[in-house]
């Protein structure tokens, strides 16, 4: 079956309603709200005072708290749950681990926290300025992990992964990227550990974020567009549709089938596996106590989801409070219209992949040959929807909503023009979510605090401003035939 280095001496990151400082060598710093609801970091001293806000030392599995646990993957041959040597052509062996684990919590090794200090803690926002806009009186606030040195929240997993495969000896990672965020963090951490990396980014990104594509380049690694015709898998797509936009299902495709033909090469995702989700929680538990800090309790929490991780990272550290009834906040994904997973999609086992070459995961799909429209959201752009994610939607603990573009960039110019920020595509979905979730609370006249994911920055996706700034955005929705004909093709296992 195909199956530290660094450290800050002093981070300092403002905006007009936030400032929040990393101390030399990681000392613990200290939130104090000051008049007109600024928030600054200051050193930690003995005496009483708000809770210390610091860089995480462990990762928190939400497994080990739900009251069922979540379907296993299964072999796609045997459809029997998978094994541990079943998955080591394509990860190293503490990934694996971690993959299957049930522990509460797992230590965050400390070469990696010493990367982490180069962004970490990350700043937790209010946006009192679009609150102004907006007329409401919800509170709200966004943890912005646009400061990270890839302009997104994916170097949190991308620093560990590499990290791992370079203790075991691996020389080459493989992976693949929608919008680039993904593409981008992991040619980061690679750079770091002095590992080769090799993205496949989904064509229609690939044509609309050229600046993604030199940013990988700038920190060394090697990028073909997919479907491409190095791989026996971005061939045979290349021979239904020459002119194919591309997906991650097949960009994974071509990442897993390079990584599982080289003894030394790797595979790294960004997104969807139960790992993936485990170490972008460093977000959610730095929140929880950032929140804490300024004696504020969310009542509703938002954010965006392709695959799931950044919306997982925020929500399962705060879903553990939930279930320990500390807190009851409402949980709320939001995902393009035109790539629907958690709202139409079916609850089923299905491949990761175009070409069925991994394993089979319980999800939320559409069908792992669905081919989405081109939207500025690549990185929405899956079939289906994290495992781990899928499940505690079942559970009932959360809920899903579907967003058009169009909406979506209003929102990020509305966000852009008061909080001074350009939102990525991905989290502009958060956004639009959270200005409805306002203007209710302007018509009922709620005081909420509203929680949402600002997942990064879109410096380099600025081309989608201009399409929507010229106005020629068009929202582009899903085709139920084209689902319906993708559903048929995913596998029959009975669960």
């Amino acid at each position: 079956m195909v199956q530290s280095l660094l450290s800050a001496s002093l981070l300092s990151i403002s905006s007009p309603s936030f400032s929040i400082k990393v101390g030399e060598q990681g000392k613990p710093m200290r939130l104090r709200a000051s008049p007109g609801c600024r928030v600054r970091a200051r050193a930690a001293s003995s005496k009483a005072g708000p809770q210390a806000v610091e860089i995480p030392h462990q990762w928190y599995n939400l497994i080990a708290d739900l009251p069922v646990k979540p379907p296993p993957a299964l072999h796609p041959q045997t459809l029997q749950p998978i094994k541990p040597e079943d998955l080591s052509p394509l990860f190293p062996d503490e990934l694996i681990k971690q993959e299957a684990s049930t522990d509460r919590f797992i230590a965050i090794p400390e070469e990696v926290i010493d990367v982490y200090r180069l962004w970490r803690p990350t700043p937790l926002i209010r946006a009192k300025r679009l609150e102004k806009l907006l007329d409401t009186p919800a509170r709200i606030y966004y943890k912005y992990e646009g400061v990270s040195p890839a302009g997104s929240h994916k170097p949190n997993t991308a620093v560990p992964q590499v990290w791992y495969n370079a203790q075991e000896g691996v020389k080459s990672v493989t992976t693949e990227t929608g919008a680039g965020q993904w593409g981008s963090s992991l040619a980061f951490a690679c750079s770091l550990f002095g590992l080769d990396c090799e993205v496949w980014q989904v064509r229609a990104s690939y044509d609309q974020k050229p600046y993604r594509k030199l940013m990988m380049q700038t920190w060394g690694a090697k990028l073909h567009p997919s479907p491409s015709s190095i791989t026996e898998a971005g061939r045979k797509i290349l021979q239904m549709d020459p002119s194919s936009p591309g997906s991650l299902g097949i960009a994974i495709s071509e990442a897993v089938e390079v990584a599982a033909t080289n003894a030394d090469t790797k595979y790294c995702l960004g997104s969807v596996l139960n790992h993936v989700l485990l170490h972008q929680t460093v977000i959610g538990e730095e929140c929880i106590k950032q929140m804490e800090a300024i004696g504020e309790t969310p009542d509703v929490i938002i954010g965006c989801t392709g695959g799931g991780s950044n919306f997982g990272g925020l929500t399962f550290p705060f879903i553990r409070e939930k279930l320990k009834g500390r807190i009851n906040p409402l949980i709320r994904a939001v995902e393009p219209t035109a790539c629907p997973s958690l709202t139409k999609g079916v609850y089923a086992y299905d491949y990761g992949d175009t070409a069925g070459m991994t394993p089979l995961m319980k999800m939320h799909t559409l069908g792992h040959d669905f081919v989405p429209d081109p939207i500025h959201a690549g990185g929405l752009r899956y079939h289906g929807m994290a495992p781990l994610l899928s499940h505690v939607y079942e559970l009932g603990f959360m809920e899903a909503i579907s967003i058009p573009q169009i909406e979506c960039f209003q929102g990020a110019i509305q966000f852009a023009r008061t909080e001074g920020l350009i939102p990525a595509p991905e989290p502009t979905h958060a956004i639009a979510a959270t200005i409805r979730e306002a203007l209710h609370c302007r018509e009922t006249g709620e005081s909420k605090v509203i929680l949402t994911a600002m997942c990064g920055h879109g410096h380099f996706d600025l081309p989608a401003y201009e399409k929507y700034l010229q106005g020629n955005m068009v929202d582009l929705s899903f085709e139920e035939e084209k689902i319906k004909a993708s559903l048929a093709n995913i596998p029959q296992v009975v669960a």
